[in-house]
């Protein structure tokens, strides 16, 4: 990127308990804070997570570099004498693992079953608590993948109460949990991968007709779980800006996006229907299952602060599962 954490941080705007980012390459250095919420410099933020970075590089050339060559590994390198290695470099280059069949939600997962009942951010207000007749409020178990945690406030801001469990639960487990919704999260790594101990386990769960709402990697496997295929892109979305086609409505969203892999077009189910599509290259942006109450998207509603187009999918899985309760 150009420049980032120019705004500083604060202990509010977090969307995971611990980052694990690799690394920051910039072309501008950090600046001092610049908003009234901060309570730290970017940088010592940076230290304080062990998180490294430079800046000075020309992102630029970088980008254009990507755009031939698709995604690949880099290293950080720097020395006040200049005296790099650049050999011992390219063999720790060789030996860091590609992203295809890379397994990584198992590194970020929470570890226990937890609730959770804190709503979106306010100004002045911070994250509300949930509160009311816990009885009467729809239960959703989110599988946490990785999960953006602005994820769990959305779903807890449409009045739902909320058990976090971890990637590798069963689906008897999640169903003995009485459910009302199953929320699959976000997370790192290849779906396919993840998918070799929860694609399973997804699979119980749609057989079990409960409704199902996937983002990111939760929208990837569950693509798995109906039958689907997904593929590495050579380049991945990233960053805040997308347009995403609603195909029902024509609508066009503006949203973010973080992800290298997407569903394929190619031998799609009969009973997946594509519901939403990239404006930059075509890819799934969206899925549902043609009879039952599962739909999934690539993008981030949650996004944190924004933009907001697609936060009517929360509102949508909550209603899919209120008309599920009636139905059932």
């Amino acid at each position: 990127f150009p420049h980032i954490g120019n705004v500083g941080t604060n202990v509010e705007d977090i969307e995971a308990e611990k980052s694990t980012v690799a690394g920051l390459i910039l072309r501008e250095e950090i600046t001092e804070s610049s908003n009234f919420r901060a309570v730290s410099h970017f940088n010592t933020w940076l230290e304080m997570q062990g998180i490294t970075g430079i800046s000075g590089v020309d992102t630029r050339a970088l980008t254009r570099h990507i755009r031939t060559h698709g995604a690949q590994n880099c290293a950080i390198l720097f020395r006040k004498d200049g005296a790099i290695d650049l050999k011992k470099a390219q063999a720790a280059l060789d030996a860091a693992p590609d992203m295809n069949g890379l397994e990584l939600a198992v590194h970020v997962t929470t570890q226990t079953n937890h609730r959770w009942n804190r709503q979106r951010w306010a100004l002045g207000k911070g994250y509300p608590e949930l509160r009311g007749d816990e009885k009467s409020l729809p239960h959703i178990v989110a599988i946490d993948y990785g999960v953006k945690l602005n994820i769990l406030r959305s779903l807890a801001s449409q009045g739902c109460r909320i058990t976090v469990v971890p990637a590798t639960v069963s689906a008897d487990d999640v169903l003995a949990l009485q459910p009302d919704g199953v929320f699959l999260s976000n997370g790192p790594g290849d779906p396919a991968a993840t998918g070799n101990y929860a694609v399973p386990q997804i699979k119980k769960l749609v057989e079990a007709s409960i409704p199902l709402l996937g983002i990111c990697l939760g929208h990837q496997m569950l693509g798995l779980a109906l039958g689907a295929r997904t593929e590495k892109m050579k380049q991945g979305h990233r960053g805040a800006n997308h347009p995403v086609k609603e195909l029902a409505t024509g609508r066009v969203q503006i949203t973010s996006q973080n992800h290298g892999f997407a569903i394929s077009d190619t031998a799609l189910p009969a009973h997946v229907v594509i519901t939403h599509r990239s404006l930059f290259d075509g890819t799934i942006q969206g899925i549902r299952h043609r009879d039952l109450p599962i739909f999934s998207v690539q993008g981030h509603p949650e996004a944190s602060p924004g933009p907001h187009d697609s936060q009517y999918l929360f509102a949508d899985f909550v209603a899919a599962i209120q008309t599920h309760k009636k139905a059932a």
